[in-house]
């Protein structure tokens, strides 16, 4: 996928020789792939692979302790997670952050209103409720009484309106239904075709490869292949346990 890259557009997210460790313990070892414009990469690999890592890597809330990482050309090796927001990256990770004594709309709201102003806030929320019609349902709802599902739906609409750059998909649909999985990827889905570069960080591989361009699989911390999904062949069975889903964030 290197050599593809470099025949073709810049890429906007890339990572050359990466290592990184937490304390004495290492994590990543010599990670490298780039990522195009417009583009879906699958991040896959078993527990504890480091594929979690590599998304924090991506927006800086782990620092390599070798190696660089570049955004649209620019080196933004060590730069605070702060930084990376402001160029357009965002990383949605696992699990729920809502504000439970409030409603539905008044989540969003609050991150709509520092991010868009007073003026903006409406047509946000319109933007919130067509992702994700079930919230638009339940406005008036307290967060705190919503599924399980429907409070992910809830923290992912808050970034998935804003239309970064780059967004960092890290286990969403960790601990959700069936049902749930499938809208959410319908709107990864959206995201995608609105032009959003996606870095996707999944348990349920099938999903995650039914939507993206190109695969990394990751073993203990390396690089076991790098490229198009149509070309990663028989490795999906021995790596990915025959493609079922399987495995959390590593």
């Amino acid at each position: 996928m290197a050599e593809a890259t470099r025949a073709g557009p810049a890429p906007l997210l890339e990572l050359r020789d990466v290592h990184a460790a937490y304390g004495p313990f290492r994590a990543i070892f010599g990670v490298s792939f780039a990522l195009q414009p417009g583009r879906v990469l699958a991040l896959l690999g078993s527990n504890g692979a480091g594929k979690t890592t590599i998304a924090r890597l991506c927006s800086g809330l782990v620092v390599p302790t070798s190696g660089h990482v570049f955004f649209d050309g620019r080196d933004v090796t060590g730069n605070k997670a702060y930084r990376y927001a402001r160029l357009g990256v965002v990383h949605a990770p696992e699990g729920r952050s809502v504000f439970a004594s409030l409603s539905v709309e008044e989540n969003l709201e609050l991150t709509f209103r520092r991010s868009r102003g007073r003026a903006g806030v409406r047509e946000a929320l319109d933007e919130a409720f067509t992702l994700f019609p079930r919230l638009g349902e339940r406005r008036r709802q307290i967060a705190g009484t919503l599924s399980g599902g429907e409070q992910r739906m809830l923290s992912l609409s808050r970034v998935m309106v804003e239309r970064p750059r780059l967004l960092l998909a890290d286990e969403l649909s960790l601990g959700l239904a069936p049902i749930v999985v499938d809208e959410v990827y319908d709107t990864l889905g959206q995201i995608r075709d609105g032009g959003t570069t996606l870095l996707i960080v999944e348990q349920h591989v099938h999903h995650a490869l039914s939507l993206a361009d190109d695969a990394i699989v990751l073993v203990k911390g390396e690089v076991a292949y790098s490229g198009p999904v149509s070309e990663l062949g028989d490795l999906r069975d021995r790596v990915l346990g025959g493609g079922h889903d399987g495995g959390t964030a590593g």
